[in-house]
């Protein structure tokens, strides 16, 4: 059985590393500050998620076959900053051409696109315009899981808080599930932050910037996986 002591050590480990800003909190930041509410929760979610299934994965001892093989880690690695440099571009280049045009952004057409914006048009408590938890649960996951450090710093850090003859199933969850809900209840300070700002953050110009910095982090984040060890 883990013990209380591995539990706190195990827990100022990750609250450090969930407090230092990365691509998860650009990603939170962006999708509340637009106003996307039930959105940011699925991001938050899949984020989770993707947490959940790398403590499992690495608990179990499968992610030391994707540390071990230098071939499997170079896949999942360029694949996910191929996937975050997408990601980031198509926040960044609409940004910069609407700077280049003066124009304001106009609502997306398609709900699961990250340039969706809520309709300003519409009645208050509405709904916003690409407001979908499953789609946001998509985009936090797909993000997790095609980060292999995430699988790497499970496999590094999990077996020295897991005794012997304890579970490693069990105690992977248990642990994992600490780094979930210290990750979640800083979400949600994130997101309490970007929505008292949310009427300055979406004017044009404040958009714009917004855009213009979480589209540059995100792509910066998978150019920095392509080109890391």
């Amino acid at each position: 059985m883990i013990t209380v002591s591995a539990l706190g050590s195990f827990a100022l480990i990750v609250g450090l590393l969930t407090l230092t800003p990365g691509l998860d909190t650009a990603l939170i930041l962006r999708t509340a500050a637009v106003g996307h509410h039930r959105r940011v929760w699925g991001v938050v979610l899949g984020i989770q998620t993707g947490t959940l299934l790398w403590g499992v994965l690495s608990a179990l001892g499968i992610t030391a076959v994707l540390t071990a093989s230098h071939l499997a880690y170079a896949m999942l690695r360029w694949a996910g900053a191929a996937y975050l440099v997408w990601m980031g571009g198509r926040i960044l280049i609409p940004a910069l051409r609407r700077q280049a045009a003066g124009t304001d952004p106009d609502p997306g057409t398609d709900p699961d696109s990250p340039d969706a914006l809520p309709d300003a048009a519409g009645a208050p408590g509405e709904p916003d315009a690409g407001d979908s938890f499953l789609g946001g649960w998509r985009r936090g996951t797909v993000t997790n899981l095609l980060n292999p450090k995430m699988g790497a710093f499970y496999v590094a850090v999990l077996p020295q808080f897991i005794p012997a003859g304890a579970s490693h199933l069990m105690a992977g969850t248990m642990l994992a599930g600490v780094h979930i809900l210290l990750a979640t209840l800083w979400s949600g300070v994130l997101i309490a932050f970007a929505r008292a700002l949310r009427t300055s953050l979406r004017r044009p110009s404040a958009r714009r910037i917004l855009d213009r910095i979480s589209g540059t982090v995100i792509a910066g984040f998978g150019v920095h996986l392509a080109l890391g060890d």
